[in-house]
């Protein structure tokens, strides 16, 4: 199972490591539109290599969707603590219940050895 792993991720590597060196021409990427920029002042514009680009918007959206994930299973993980309480709870009555003597000993053992 490693080796299907390993293989995996160097097929996924060696894909990355392609992609990058096709799309290594610099590209120009504006912070704003150049109307607007020139409008506002600011113009934030930088030359980065095209897979650069590519991945960093990539890295985005997958750490967006992680994100966007994680704020949507709260509710679950908010019930899964509710349950995981009352479960706990649930058994410290037991444990309570068993030991109605409070010697700490359980009361049908007791009672088989006849020490009750």
């Amino acid at each position: 199972m490693k080796s299907i792993r390993y293989s995996f991720w160097a097929i996924v590597a060696l894909c990355l490591v392609l992609i990058g060196i096709a799309n290594r021409d610099p590209v120009l990427v504006r912070t704003l539109p150049e109307a607007l920029a020139e409008l506002v002042g600011f113009s934030g514009v930088l030359t980065l290599p095209l897979f650069v680009v590519i991945f960093a918007g990539v890295a985005l959206g997958l750490l967006i969707g992680f994100l966007w994930e994680w704020v949507r299973e709260h509710r679950f993980r908010a019930e899964a603590r509710a349950k995981g309480r009352e479960v706990e709870a649930l058994k410290r009555e037991m444990d309570r219940l068993r030991d109605s003597d409070g010697d700490g000993k359980d009361d049908v053992l007791q009672i088989l050895d006849g020490t009750r």
